[in-house]
């Protein structure tokens, strides 16, 4: 209720596939929760596609993961290339991990589709509240409770619970309401992405996940299932540092970026153009008393290796494992702190120090440094220990089970 008037309930600010997970995992439990979202309805935006393994394995346990594969496309492998001499440098079969999980293999659905399955999944919850056009503006806790005030059509409310958890964002109003720091950085160049139609897979060396190194203007090509076959590609760049928003969506700026790296005759048909501020940051804590930290709203990384998203769910279902045992009286609230423990952990030494990583191994412009990256990609995928190594950690497999032994 919008009045202040006290429920026992777990609130939750954000509708986005982490708050949406939260939610489903804790009404899986019994427990009732209040989602606020501001938008009117779930925003189908060209995000987040890529699911790991690891994540397809907590999907599973949601009862969830064949309606997103069946949403998205499989991909058993990917590929790195050296842009410049159009080398294929290394390729990544997922296959090697078929002792390790029952999903060796990525899906690629876009995130948007993720939170309508699961939210199809939440009408069957009387006790799961979702609110659309619910604008969460502040929050403050004491010591047995949470509020905040909320933005709705018909007005400005309260609303109080026992717990809140802040899915709501990069720019989480909740992480700002409880005077936590994110710490890191911001990148000086954004990340343009582009989808098109244009079929890539008729050129047979691409898969469906590729990544191209070059020194001056690296790209991630891969493809989504769109609404249907055949499907659309995307493609990720970086803007020059100088380059205005104007001069990186233009026409002119698209289709040359496209023709540098995938020459065709004639222009490429354009679905979407977006740009990304992209940081790289970490909340200084994921639990402040009564209130948690998930996905965005904790940590933000770029793009490449698809872990920003997976590392968002990844948080869902630790925190909602640990909550729900405080929730019902079998634990302390004092377990919350081992999910600050081990998802914080996480996000520092595994999910931004690989995605710093990634990037850096395609920008890399020093021609000893580039090359001696390149040999090493090369010789790891050579070699099936190696490579089953290095699948487990993009695979974010290895992250999951070190983070299960922490705190």
């Amino acid at each position: 209720m919008l009045d202040g008037t006290p429920e026992d309930r777990i609130l939750i600010a954000g509708a986005g596939p982490v708050g949406l997970i939260c939610a489903l995992r804790l009404s899986q439990t019994g427990i009732p929760v209040t989602v606020f979202e501001q938008e009117d309805e779930l925003f189908d935006d060209p995000r987040a596609a890529t699911t790991h393994p690891a994540t397809l394995e907590m999907l599973d346990e949601l009862g969830i993961e064949q309606e997103v594969e069946e949403a998205g496309l499989v991909a058993i492998e990917f590929r790195f290339w050296d842009r410049p001499t159009g080398e294929l440098i290394a390729s990544f079969d997922h296959g090697l991990l078929a002792d390790e999980t029952r999903f060796p293999y990525v899906v690629q659905c876009e995130q948007f589709k993720t939170s309508k399955i699961v939210l199809d999944k939440l009408a069957a919850f009387p006790e799961c509240r979702v609110l659309f056009s619910h604008k969460v503006t502040a929050a403050r806790q004491t010591e047995h409770q949470v509020a905040v005030t909320v933005d709705y059509p018909d007005g400005v409310g309260t609303v109080t619970g026992r717990f809140l958890i802040g899915a709501d964002g990069g720019r989480s109003v909740v992480r700002k309401a409880m005077e936590i720091e994110f710490e890191g950085f911001t990148y000086p160049e954004r990340f343009l992405v582009l989808t098109t139609p244009f079929d890539f897979a008729a050129r047979p060396q691409y898969v469906y996940r590729n990544y191209l190194a070059d020194p001056t203007e690296w790209c991630n090509l891969f493809k989504v299932s769109g609404d249907g076959p055949p499907g659309l590609w995307r493609t990720v760049f970086p803007t020059r540092i100088d380059e205005t928003d104007e001069e990186a969506l233009s026409d002119i700026s698209v289709q040359g970026r496209l023709q540098k790296f995938f020459p065709k005759s004639g222009d490429y048909e354009i679905a979407h153009r977006n740009l990304y501020v992209t940081h790289q940051r970490v909340a200084a804590s994921f639990v402040k008393g009564r209130v948690l930290l998930a996905g965005d709203a904790a940590h933000v990384n770029n793009p490449i290796g698809g872990m920003g998203l997976n590392g968002g769910i990844h948080d869902a279902m630790n925190l909602t494992e640990k909550l729900a045992p405080v929730w019902k009286g079998d634990a302390s609230i004092e377990e919350l702190a081992r999910y600050d423990v081990q998802r914080r952990t996480t996000a520092i030494r595994f999910v931004q120090a690989q995605t710093i990583q990634n990037k850096k191994r395609l920008e890399e412009n020093d021609p000893d440094v580039r090359q001696a990256n390149l040999n090493e990609l090369r010789d790891t995928a050579s070699d099936p220990v190696r490579a089953k190594e290095f699948l487990m950690g993009t695979a974010m497999l290895t992250s999951v089970r070190d983070a299960a032994e922490l705190g």
